[in-house]
């Protein structure tokens, strides 16, 4: 049989100390890595312009624009209205 040897208390403190750095470099090191900031920052215009098309495009695109626009348009001023219909005055 081999025998093992134990090691003393100030070895296992400096294992411990040991360990405890690498596993902070790598902590330190996985920050780095997840912090997207800097790479956002750099593409900022991108981005606006990726959340302004995504925006719109959930907003109903083009479809929706354009009913806005022709709503616009048969706008008037309403005279009287009885139930589902609407008497109005379109000032042309």
């Amino acid at each position: 049989m081999a025998a093992t040897k134990n090691p003393s208390a100030e070895e296992l403190r400096r294992e411990i100390d040991h360990e405890r750095t690498q596993l902070a470099d790598a902590l330190d090191s996985l920050r780095e890595e997840l912090d997207v900031t800097p790479k956002l920052r750099s593409k900022l215009p991108l981005v606006a312009a990726g959340a302004l098309g995504a925006g719109f495009f959930l907003a109903g695109g083009i479809g929706a624009t354009m009913r806005l626009f022709a709503r616009r348009g048969r706008e008037g001023t309403t005279k009287a209205k009885v139930g589902p219909f609407s008497l109005v005055d379109r000032d042309d």
